[in-house]
């Protein structure tokens, strides 16, 4: 199953901007369609249907904004994507649902979130606060809003697995608000006991070869190195539900 199209100074504007644009929205999922299979010879006796019913995937929901969606790449470029081709090499049956919209606030997605949880899912991954951030959002605000889409999703699925994305702000919106900021993410962590991405712009944020002409986005290569850094607090979650089921 494939996933849906669903920081010097200069390096702060990479940081605060990534994830601004239109929103779009691409979030759900499809399953791969069955391959026809060749009719037997007449004189042999077709083999009976299969009764067990087929295994349901793990379905891991990416909830972000235009870096999950991918602007500037082509879909299958942006890191759920990535994700995505990581587990099928590894033949394991996950589905990763990008649910990314660009330009995407804290709010905005508490409140798509009903929406898509009306699809079971095991493994939130929670990419959003950066454009808080570029708004000047108090970050009580921000907080709460993290806050409540961690309780929601475990009200809705209570063994679901939940990684925070973490983000940094540039010097120029003052250093107690980015000092703040920063430690945001390891805090709501910490007291939630949920999973932690210390850095998602990792060894990207900064680096003119990773980011696209726009000195925003990253580039496929960035988008890779991105899904790299997901991969590395993703993979275990994934080993530990395979082991479960």
């Amino acid at each position: 199953m494939r996933t849906r199209p669903l920081y010097p100074l200069l390096l702060g504007c990479v940081l605060l901007l990534a994830g601004c644009g239109t929103e779009s929205s691409n979030s759900s999922a499809s399953s791969n369609p069955s391959r026809a299979q060749a009719a037997a010879p007449e004189t042999t006796a077709a083999a009976p249907a299969s009764t067990e019913p087929a295994e349901d995937p793990i379905r891991v929901l990416v909830l972000g904004n235009s870096i999950a969606a991918g602007s500037g790449v082509a879909p299958e470029e942006a890191f759920p994507a990535r994700l995505q081709q990581r587990v099928d090499s590894l033949g394991w049956n996950v589905d990763i649902i990008n649910g990314g919209v660009s330009g995407e606030t804290t709010a905005g997605g508490l409140r798509r979130l009903d929406w898509l949880l009306r699809q079971p899912i095991d493994v939130l991954i929670v990419e959003l606060g950066g454009n808080d951030g570029l708004r000047g959002t108090e970050l009580s605000a921000t907080r709460q809003n993290l806050q409540a889409i961690i309780d929601t999703t475990r009200a809705q699925y209570p063994d679901v697995r939940i990684l925070l994305a973490g983000m940094q702000l540039p010097p120029n919106l003052g250093p107690d608000y980015t000092q703040r900021f920063r430690a945001l993410y390891p805090d709501l962590a910490e007291a939630n006991n949920v999973g932690l991405i210390p850095f998602l712009l990792e060894g990207v944020g900064g680096v003119d070869s990773l980011m696209q002409s726009d000195g925003i986005h990253p580039t496929a290569d960035g988008q890779d190195i991105v899904a790299q850094n997901v991969w590395a607090a993703l993979r275990p979650v994934l080993q530990s539900l395979r082991q479960e089921a």
